[in-house]
């Protein structure tokens, strides 16, 4: 891998990361106080300068094998999540990401919130708003970054492209102070899966023993094929929801005609029907709000501890293993007989992706359950 191709990659994963941050940030000084926002924003580059400085020279430590392993690994379940969501937004199962509507959402919860100085901050919600933002989407910036300087020994190189792509897409906010919506993020994110996924790849089947037919040139394959199995199964998935779309569209006027139908609609008792105005973040804005006015709801200070430890557990696990521990799993065990198979036969680099191109349609098929 050249360095041209570090940056790229680099650069790439690190606009998404970017612009979902801005569009937070935005909202928060749009809607709240700028001077509030962007401290939330200062004080979130601080812990992303800690993590960078103690997780950098931790992970350069690891032999240069296990290295490969482990940034193999989480590049390839990170990837394999990217890849997963991008097919389902293209087929249709699943909305686009649309960062206008993100933007109006985050304003409109923004204006609700009341206004509380805390800590010298004027407005603490601006404030953990923009730090929630810029922590949670820095953190997969800090983790590209790592794992593709680190194992290039090129992090210079590697953080020189995040500061470009960051800086590109802040420049960018501040002229326009309104969502980057004309940014083809969900293309971006479909590019930067395949990257990731086939990185992963690579790098995952080496650290497990294996030695790739061309050396670096095989990215070179690995990259298109992955690309083009995304594309074939977002075609399949298309074609499918277009038939099934035609046979409800065919059933439905049976249906109509059919007087139980209707009966059993006007007998449904009011409370089952769902009001389509409602948001699903209103309703859940109403229920927390419940929750806290409920004096005997309050838990204990010891239930608050464990629950803020297990809040901070499951966002490592997430982050780590991701929404499918089935995807992590089956990738380790890719690992374990590439490395079984390494010793006594030359095709050992096979496994990883024979696994991984059965891995990606089943994990589709269990989203969709």
């Amino acid at each position: 891998m050249n360095d041209g191709a570090l940056f790229l990659a680099v650069f790439l994963a690190c606009v998404v990361e970017a612009v979902e941050a801005t569009t937070i940030v935005l909202a928060a000084g749009t809607a709240r106080n700028w001077r509030s926002a962007l401290t939330g924003v200062g004080a979130g580059i601080v812990v992303l300068a800690v993590a960078v400085g103690v997780a950098g020279p931790a992970i350069s430590l690891l032999p240069f094998n296990v290295l490969r392993l482990v940034v193999g690994g989480l590049l390839l379940v990170f990837g394999l999540q990217w890849v997963r969501k991008a097919v389902l937004r293209a087929s249709g199962f699943k909305a686009l990401h649309d960062e206008e509507q993100i933007y109006r959402t985050q304003v409109a919860a923004a204006k609700q919130a009341a206004a509380t100085p805390r800590f010298g901050v004027q407005d603490w919600y601006a404030f953990t708003l923009s730090f929630k933002g810029v922590v949670l989407e820095g953190l997969e910036v800090v983790f590209i970054v790592l794992t593709f300087g680190t194992n290039q020994h090129n992090l210079p190189l590697a953080s020189i492209a995040a500061g470009v792509a960051v800086l590109l897409v802040i420049a960018l906010g501040v002229a326009v102070r309104a969502p980057l919506a004309r940014i083809p993020e969900n293309t971006l994110k479909f590019i930067v899966g395949v990257m990731l996924t086939s990185f992963g790849v690579f790098w995952g089947a080496e650290g497990a023993g294996a030695v790739w037919p061309g050396a670096d040139t095989a990215l070179l394959v690995l990259a298109p094929a992955i690309a083009v199995l995304a594309l074939a199964i977002t075609g399949i998935m298309r074609a499918w929801r277009t038939s099934r779309s035609r046979r409800a569209s065919d059933v439905e006027p049976a249906a109509e005609a059919t007087p139980s139908s209707g009966a059993s609609a006007m007998t449904a008792p009011a409370a089952s029907v769902s009001d389509p105005s409602r948001s699903p973040a209103a309703s859940v804005e109403e229920s927390a709000a419940s929750v806290a006015t409920d004096t005997l709801a309050r838990p204990s200070r010891g239930s608050r501890v464990r629950a803020g430890i297990a809040s901070f557990g499951m966002f490592w696990y997430d982050f780590v293993i991701g929404d499918d521990w089935q995807v992590a799993a089956g990738v380790a065990l890719a690992f374990l007989l590439t490395f079984l198979l390494s010793t006594g036969t030359a095709v050992a680099w096979i496994i990883v992706p024979i696994v991984v191109a059965l891995l990606l349609p089943y994990s589709i098929r269990r989203a969709l359950r």
